[in-house]
């Protein structure tokens, strides 16, 4: 638990994260200018400025959906359409009855990931 705000933490690596929100770390400096970054991840995202590497475009056209409302992968069981593919794959696996996120602390098991982390979040969060 963080003394600062009191948000709670499943694992020590999440907490030393947040930890650095209110101390002003920044260990993962970029070796080609001035900037740090709180985590590896914006180190690596940002490196792609200096590289010419513009991968966020396929997000950006995927974003763009929201906007048109288009929905180009569609349901070959009962035809309901979807923004994106992996929304697609969720959604077969209500067809299909696969559950793969499986929860460690019950016998529960769920189509989507999201679902698995509310129930999780809802029935289990003081056994993180």
């Amino acid at each position: 638990m963080c003394n600062v705000c009191s948000k709670t933490f499943c694992n020590n690596s999440s907490f030393q994260v947040h930890m650095r929100s209110h101390t002003g770390e920044r260990p993962f400096k970029c070796t080609d200018c001035d900037k740090s970054f709180i985590r590896s991840s914006h180190l690596k995202i940002h490196l792609r400025t200096h590289t010419g590497e513009r991968p966020l475009q396929v997000r950006f056209a995927r974003h763009q959906r929201i906007h048109t409302g288009e929905k180009p992968y569609q349901c070959s069981i009962c035809g309901k359409y979807f923004r994106k593919k992996s929304n697609l794959k969720d959604h077969l696996r209500t067809h299909t009855g696969e559950r793969p996120y499986k929860c460690q602390h019950c016998d529960k098991s769920f189509h989507q990931k999201s679902n698995l982390r509310v129930h999780q979040r809802n029935h289990h969060a003081d056994s993180c």
